[in-house]
């Protein structure tokens, strides 16, 4: 039987030259609007971070990765977008851009438990 929670999920990328449209996975974001849930996860590889160390601020991309859990989380100290409802935050966070930090596109499931589906999506793309 599938799970109560309709979920969608999205898989944050670190792409340390946009032109060259080269990433790896660094987080997921997980979301369900019936359980007004919206969380995130994050892990850089330290090995493959120093393969881009010329190309990439490492401080930057952790502030920027910070301020991502801050927007999901919804702290003041994520700026506006952080008071945004739940939906409009997963959507912004997921919308297409070209930054050193992108996400896939959303998609989707069903479970019981957020938290442990966020943790097994997570072991399973970016771990």
């Amino acid at each position: 039987m599938q799970g109560k929670h309709l979920y969608e999920y999205a898989v944050i990328r670190l792409v340390p030259k946009v032109e060259r449209e080269e990433f790896f996975n660094v987080g997921v974001i997980l979301f369900s609007k019936k359980a007004n849930f919206i969380k995130s996860v994050c892990l850089v590889n330290e090995e493959k971070l120093k393969l881009y160390v010329s190309e990439v601020d490492r401080e930057l991309v952790f502030a920027h990765l910070d301020v991502f859990n801050k927007i999901c989380s919804g702290s003041k100290d994520g700026g506006p977008i952080a008071q945004l409802d739940v939906p409009e935050r997963f959507r912004w966070l997921t919308a297409v851009r070209s930054s050193c930090i992108q996400t896939s596109r959303p998609h989707a499931g069903f479970s019981d438990d957020l938290d442990r589906t966020l943790e097994r999506l997570f072991k399973e793309l970016v771990l």
